[in-house]
């Protein structure tokens, strides 16, 4: 009896590297999916964080110190702590500028996004001739450059040959010959917001058109024969089926309207007052007008701190409608 043990030991002996080597055949099944796709995203992550990240940090850098032109000539800043974010908080311009800016950002999204979503209920209802001459026209209009479209603008409203003048006269709207637009901020970001809703319109109409053919037609019918008006059907069925596009399109918008610099940089020939400050040309004025580089860096790390707001909002947002699907 006793003979059998060594045998039996043995036995047991060989199996416990069967098991562990099928313990871990197991382990790695299970971690595949886990970090496959962490892994298929490491090199774009090496590559921004090579492109972006340096870049960053030298801005973080230099936001702590005080850099101006003397310094600048030297290649070497004096730090100064927080005290640039000191200085830029306790200044009643900045926060008049920043409230601007989101009011400016929160008008050009909602606009763009109520405009863009009109126009594409509208694709859908209209005849095939009639939708590619529609969609040729956006496409247009997309693909202008940003430098191209500000002096196409700026020409419609020129305060001597402007044909918006001559046109908005002749229709007896009022007499608008020789009448400056940018004079006041109200009509002049008028201008400059129907600029940046007309080149971001295409972006928006183009994307909810695209979702919207993925929208079941038969729920659609279901509730119209129920005596769901028009605007129920969208509310109650389109609306909700197309939140994640929703999301997605305010995200981009309220980060590319907030950081706007070349529509007015350009449209007011570079030389904008202070009514026209923006985020972004609050912290240009300060660093290369003024020279005073590490105040205006101060201002840009507080834009970016915004958008990185704005970006796990929107990755949150995300998460949560891919745990609810």
């Amino acid at each position: 009896m006793s003979a059998r043990f060594p045998a039996a030991t043995t036995a047991t002996a060989a199996e416990t590297p069967l098991r562990s080597r099928r313990r871990r055949r197991a382990w790695h099944r299970r971690a595949l999916p886990v970090t496959a796709p962490y892994a298929l995203l490491l090199p774009t992550a090496l590559v921004i964080a090579a492109v972006l990240g340096y870049p960053l940090y030298l801005l973080v850098k230099l936001s702590f110190q005080k850099y101006g032109l003397f310094e600048l000539v030297r290649h070497k800043g004096h730090y100064v702590g927080t005290a640039n974010y000191a200085r830029i908080l306790h200044d009643s311009q900045f926060w008049t500028v920043l409230g601007r800016t989101v009011l400016f950002t929160a008008v050009n999204v909602l606009l763009t996004l109520v405009l863009g979503t009109a126009i594409a209920l509208l694709l859908v209802r209209l005849g095939r001739f009639m939708r590619l001459l529609l969609t040729t026209g956006l496409v247009l209009v997309w693909a202008t450059p940003v430098v191209v479209a500000v002096d196409l603008w700026r020409w419609m409203v020129d305060y001597e040959f402007g044909v918006a003048n001559w046109t908005l006269t002749e229709l007896h709207l009022g007499n608008f010959l020789h009448h400056d637009w940018f004079a006041n901020p109200w009509t002049g970001f008028g201008v400059i917001t129907a600029l940046i809703v007309w080149g971001a319109i295409p972006f928006v109409t183009i994307t909810v058109y695209a979702g919207l053919s993925q929208v079941p037609q038969e729920l659609i019918e279901a509730a119209q024969i129920d005596g769901a008006s028009a605007f129920n059907v969208f509310r109650e069925i389109t609306l909700p089926l197309l939140k994640p596009i929703f999301v997605i399109l305010a995200s981009l918008s309220i980060i590319w309207d907030f950081q706007v610099f070349n529509q007015i940089w350009i449209m007011l020939d570079e030389r904008p007052g202070s009514d026209y400050f923006l985020m972004s040309i609050y912290s240009f004025v300060e660093s290369f007008r003024i020279s005073e580089y590490g105040l205006g860096s101060a201002i840009a790390v507080v834009m970016v701190l915004f958008m990185f707001g704005v970006t796990f909002v929107y990755i949150r947002q995300m998460v949560r409608i891919g745990e609810v699907q």
